[in-house]
């Protein structure tokens, strides 16, 4: 993975295709954007890093393909233009698919304007800070603040620095010209791996050298497109870091911040509890009906709806049940075979052969006249549920006040649709 700087010369002669692989064009897939992302994703994940900066971070994109991971916890973007935070933040906003499946723990996503060359004490003590094609942009001076600011003051556990491998850019079309006319520089092998090594020995970091943008057959000596160095603290001389309030500096202007829900918190709990047990309730209602009524089976499936069905029931009005059927399903539920067990009830998320059994095994739906209710102690059974809640007196808790429950307490009461609800 490691590149050693003594094995490459930085030359711009690439032998004898140079020019036939110039003349060809350089495609990437995935583009080279994207594979600068994925190597951070990559790095995180392999880390399970929980508070992430990202330097630059432009549109978000980092930061919004980063907030899917569970072990983020705190995720923070600067940059120094404001109005491509204001056009871009939008997609870092919770979802409705966030509420539905929210997170464990709780994830924070927050933008600052400012400059990576200033300090501002809210970003010390990350476990990753991420400079995505930065530095080329400083200008001299800036460049000389950057590594006492980012690797002196800031000083997280690991830094990933990308930017531009200048040996590469003969293979463009536009030759050796600068990649970007914000560029105020772009470093060969060489130049890059003697910053960082000087920045890493001053700082106390050890760093690696890699890169992203395979080089095309017949230009391999020219390395990747975009040369990457990842620095990590060396933790045997690093001394915990200590923030007292009087070395509080806030200079960045904070422009947004967002919690996410996350099973953390009450509110989204209870929620999840309630929109799990009302969508498991409404299936076992359905399959109810679907087995004991053939008629409203096919009212219920659009597809097979015959228009004389639908007028036939609504001359005979909802399913009536004899006696001997309802004390049938108040001791066995209706018949389900192992087929129907995984199509009908167990709807939803894959359950594991424990899951399924359990489900299986809990007290059975029963109908009390036209009303269809289901036990407390087989809601429990759901994973989903029991996840939140480790007892019936916790699940009555969130669910008492906005669910209807038989006078016993012991189960959630639906009534059965009549005709006017097909």
């Amino acid at each position: 993975m490691a590149e050693n700087k003594t094995e490459f010369q930085c030359s711009g002669v690439v032998g004898g295709d140079f020019e036939a692989v110039r003349k060809k064009g350089i495609e990437f897939d995935p583009p080279l954007y994207k594979q600068r992302y994925f190597f951070v994703k990559d790095l995180v994940n392999q880390h399970k890093t929980k508070k992430v900066a990202d330097l630059g971070c432009g549109d978000n994109t980092l930061l919004w393909i980063l907030k899917i991971h569970s072990c983020a916890e705190l995720l923070v973007g600067v940059d120094i233009n404001d109005s491509v935070l204001h056009y871009s933040r939008n997609k870092l906003s919770p979802s409705w698919g966030d509420q539905l499946s929210p997170r464990d723990l709780d994830l924070t996503v927050t933008l600052y304007i400012g400059s990576a060359v200033e300090r501002d004490s809210r970003l010390r003590g990350f476990d990753l800070i991420t400079c995505i094609e930065l530095i080329e942009h400083l200008n001299s001076e800036d460049l000389a603040r950057f590594p006492e600011v980012v690797f002196g003051y800031f000083s997280p556990s690991m830094i990933v620095i990308s930017t531009p491998n200048s040996e590469f850019n003969p293979l463009f079309p536009s030759g050796n010209a600068l990649r970007d006319l914000d560029h105020k520089f772009e470093w060969n092998r060489m130049q890059f791996q003697t910053w960082a090594l000087d920045v890493a020995n001053r700082y106390n970091y050890s760093v690696e050298f890699t890169g992203v943008g395979e080089p095309p057959a017949g230009a391999e000596n020219v390395g990747y497109c975009t040369q990457i160095g990842i620095f990590r603290k060396n933790e045997a001389k690093a001394t915990k870091l200590c923030i007292s309030e009087q070395d509080d500096e806030h200079v960045y202007e904070l422009f947004y911040t967002e919690l996410y829900p996350s099973l953390q918190q009450e509110k989204v709990r209870k929620f999840v509890v309630l929109n799990e047990v009302y969508r498991q309730v409404y299936l076992m209602r359905r399959r109810f009906i679907k087995i004991l009524d053939p008629l409203a089976a096919s009212i219920f499936n659009s597809a097979d709806c015959d228009p004389a069905k639908v007028e036939e029931r609504r001359l005979l009005g909802p399913p009536m049940f004899t006696d001997a059927r309802l004390a049938e399903i108040r001791l066995l539920g209706p018949p389900f075979t192992e087929a129907e067990k995984t199509e009908f009830i167990l709807l939803g998320p894959a359950f594991t052969e424990a899951e399924k059994t359990k489900i299986v095994n809990s007290p059975k739906p029963f109908c009390v006249g036209n009303e269809f209710c289901v036990p407390l102690e087989r809601l429990l059974a759901y994973p989903k549920v029991n996840r939140i809640c480790d007892s019936i007196e916790t699940l009555k808790m969130y669910i008492a006040d906005t669910v209807t429950l038989s006078s016993d307490g012991s189960a959630m009461k639906v009534d059965i649709p009549d005709h006017d609800d097909y």
